[in-house]
């Protein structure tokens, strides 16, 4: 790791004196570059059950705050009976978004193969302020006969699902992807 001591400016303001604190010079450090969080949020029927939307939107909400405050890109993308929403667009984090998905409502059907083929092309798209590859977030309950294909980039499963009628289709999904695998049951948000 290189020195964060710009020595050169540093011995031209030590001069001839013996060396002091108040003569080092430090590099300026390349700011961090942001990573892009595309959440993908499942708001169908099924989630809208037990509890689970609600909980599904705290945990987006808290991923956008923690985000705004690391400086990272992030993208809310909301899927259920009412077709894919962004209901935040890829963009720099800024906490005013935890209050659009805490605004969302839910009902109906589970495109969620849609929903993550939308993902997949905003993560296609290069971005300028990108330093490293994004992370999608999938935030639903598995309730759908759809068997998606793999994200190409680096994926967390967050399984909403009722502990009382559990299917196992996020942690198959997970297994299957190479995906981190989340059971919210045991989150602590």
């Amino acid at each position: 790791m290189a020195s964060p001591i710009d020595w050169l400016p540093t011995l031209l303001a030590k001069g001839p004196q013996a060396l002091q604190r108040q003569h080092l010079r430090y590099q300026s450090q390349p700011a961090a570059r942001p990573r892009l969080h595309l959440i993908v949020l499942d708001t169908s029927g099924s989630m809208r059950q037990g509890g689970r939307l609600a909980l599904a939107k705290g945990y987006a909400a808290r991923l956008i705050e923690q985000a705004a405050r690391a400086g990272d890109d992030v993208g809310l993308l909301s899927f259920g009976g009412r077709g894919l929403e962004w209901l935040v667009p890829p963009g720099p984090a800024r906490s005013a978004g935890a209050a659009r998905v805490r605004q969302c409502g839910g009902g109906g059907g589970t495109p969620l193969a849609q929903a993550l083929a939308l993902a997949q092309q905003r993560i296609a798209q290069p971005s300028r302020r990108a330093a490293s590859p994004p992370l999608l977030w999938l935030l639903t309950d598995g309730r759908t006969l759809e068997q998606p294909a793999a994200p190409t980039t680096a994926s967390v499963v967050v399984d909403f699902e009722d502990p009382r009628r559990p299917l196992g289709r996020c942690a198959a999904w997970a297994a299957r992807w190479g995906a981190e695998y989340r059971l919210a049951s045991a989150l602590k948000l």
